[in-house]
């Protein structure tokens, strides 16, 4: 599976400091319905909402990986943010998050999408690709990391 290909320029950045939890995901929600013309900013903010009040999706370390299933989607679609400054996200381990990767898949694809979450979390929990993706130095090489990630053997980001 090529998680780059999720990605696009315009769905990959990095940002000095986001003031919440909220805010980071309204700005997940208006990043990836720049790709999903059948879907609103507000349609996708309410689903990554909605599966945040299910649970946390931080993963611990300081990575989040908020995600939904909509009927409008046509397509999986992601898009990757990544702070200077870490907000609070209730993830297990009570750090801030600094790198949120969300996904949002069509309704129907529950196999895809939780292959896709499986795979992101594997790649998310080994060290050295989070120092990669923290030293990245704006949104290109964080884009080229993330491609870099299908290039690699399956076991090793």
């Amino acid at each position: 599976m090529n998680i780059g290909d999720l990605l696009a320029p315009e769905r990959v950045t990095c940002l000095p400091d986001v003031s919440s939890k909220k805010r980071v995901l309204e700005m997940l929600g208006e990043m990836l319905a720049s790709h999903l013309p059948r879907l609103t900013q507000g349609e996708i903010f309410d689903s990554l909402l909605a599966r945040e009040r299910l649970g946390s999706t931080g993963l611990g370390h300081g990575v989040a990986i908020p995600h939904g299933r909509l009927a409008g989607a046509d397509t999986a679609c992601a898009a990757l943010i990544k702070l200077e400054r870490g907000v609070d996200y209730d993830a297990p381990d009570s750090e801030p998050v600094d790198i949120l990767f969300a996904l949002v898949v069509p309704a129907e694809c529950t196999d895809e999408h939780l292959q896709i979450l499986a795979l992101l979390a594997r790649l998310f929990s080994d060290p050295e690709t989070l120092a990669q993706l923290r030293s990245a130095k704006g949104a290109e090489d964080l884009l080229a990391l993330v491609h870099q990630w299908d290039t690699t053997s399956h076991h090793q980001p």
